[in-house]
């Protein structure tokens, strides 16, 4: 790990491994091809997270997407008492509830799953609005806020430029999770965007670059935050095509590809509400820079962004080629990952026979403290915060 990056959990040798609940109708056997066995529904995704529970996974994104899809918050409300062991990073856009009645959504849904909730903040635009970065983000950082004095206090004082509230009381919303509540998990590449993460969230999201553009973004964030007196864990978010020899794993790659046209994957790109961020941007230049094939550097493929808006790109080889890719980012400083192949079902399987069983797991709440190893039961909103 470079001696210049300084990271909350710096001496845990253990990974976060998430798997992806594809809620978001992004589920294919062939890239930009939709196919009614995988489209989007409550069946499906709950399939692919209760098998990512069996097989050991540590979390599970559930994304958020304004046109396609289902609801993220109800999902994961289905899900939560139906698992006992996985944890769920839900997503949530700033500004499609009502900070204090997000705060009390979450904590009843941290309530529900006993402390395995992980939240996903994201800043973009709602439909039919654009915002400037300045003001989008400042509207992010008042609800990040507004969630920890809901979490943390017992009235609520808030002045802001977008919300502004007096002396209402946070009884209902004391989360299950100790120490702040559950950790928030943040991307994004623009000068705002880092300054949001740095000043309050916990781990800090990338989307898949070469290594040399990932450490510099790192060394970027650590040092924000250290200017807070904060540390962050770093994660991040990419897909996987792993097979038992490299020459299956790539060729299964252009499979996925291969009845993909120009058109299609443009028009697919196109429609998210973060087609135009600074992020997508740079999983564009990705691809530009990669070599006819689409490898833009050892194993990491940036294909499947030619039909995907935001994580563009695939670590791509077999078991011991990722395995070694895996370390690679881990000895950088990289703690959590996020993971998701096509199809979903199908890829889970693959990881977690060839892969999963030689990596040592760790949750980032567990080893944070969030968790209480035994906790006796509290109505909610009673009691002293914890």
């Amino acid at each position: 790990m470079s001696q210049n990056l300084v990271i909350r959990s710096a001496d845990v040798d253990g990974l976060e491994i998430s798997w992806f609940a594809p809620i978001c109708s992004d589920d294919f056997e062939y890239l930009g091809v939709p196919d009614d066995h995988l489209k989007s529904s409550y069946e499906h995704t709950r399939e692919v997270l209760l098998n990512a529970e069996r097989l050991g996974f540590n979390n599970i994104l559930c994304p958020s997407s304004y046109q396609v899809g289902q609801d993220t918050l109800t999902f994961a409300a289905a899900m939560a008492p139906q698992i006992s062991k996985l944890s769920l990073l839900v997503a949530v856009r700033c500004g499609e509830l009502h900070p204090p009645m997000l705060a009390r959504t979450l904590a009843t849904l941290d309530h529900i799953l006993k402390g395995r909730l992980t939240v996903n903040i994201i800043s973009s635009d709602l439909p039919g609005q654009n915002q400037a970065s300045a003001e989008r983000y400042q509207k992010s950082r008042e609800v990040i806020q507004i969630l920890k004095q809901c979490w943390t206090r017992e009235r609520l004082n808030f002045d802001g430029d977008f919300y502004q509230f007096h002396d209402l009381s946070t009884e209902p919303v004391q989360p299950y999770q100790v120490g702040g509540g559950p950790l928030l998990y943040f991307g994004g590449m623009s000068d705002d965007a880092r300054q949001l993460a740095a000043e309050h969230c916990d781990v800090f999201l990338m989307w898949p670059e070469t290594e040399d553009r990932l450490r510099d973004v790192m060394a970027d964030l650590s040092h924000r935050a250290l200017s807070f007196d904060r540390k962050l864990d770093f994660g991040l978010r990419v897909h996987v095509i792993v097979r038992e020899t490299e020459a299956e794993a790539r060729a299964y790659a252009q499979k996925l590809v291969s009845k993909l046209d120009r058109e299609t994957g443009d028009a697919i790109r196109a429609r998210a509400l973060d087609a135009k961020s600074l992020g997508v941007a740079r999983q564009t230049e990705m691809r530009a820079a990669a070599d006819h094939e689409g490898y833009v550097e050892p194993h990491l493929w940036t294909g499947i962004g030619r039909a995907r808006s935001g994580c563009g790109a695939a670590l791509v080889g077999s078991a011991e080629q990722v395995l070694e890719k895996l370390r690679r980012y881990q000895q950088m400083g990289i703690r959590a990952f996020i993971l998701s192949g096509y199809p979903h079902l199908q890829e889970c399987d693959y990881f977690a026979k060839l892969v999963l069983p030689h990596l040592k797991t760790a949750k980032l709440a567990e080893i944070q403290g969030r968790i209480p190893k035994e906790t006796p039961f509290t109505p909610l909103g009673r009691g002293k915060r914890r």
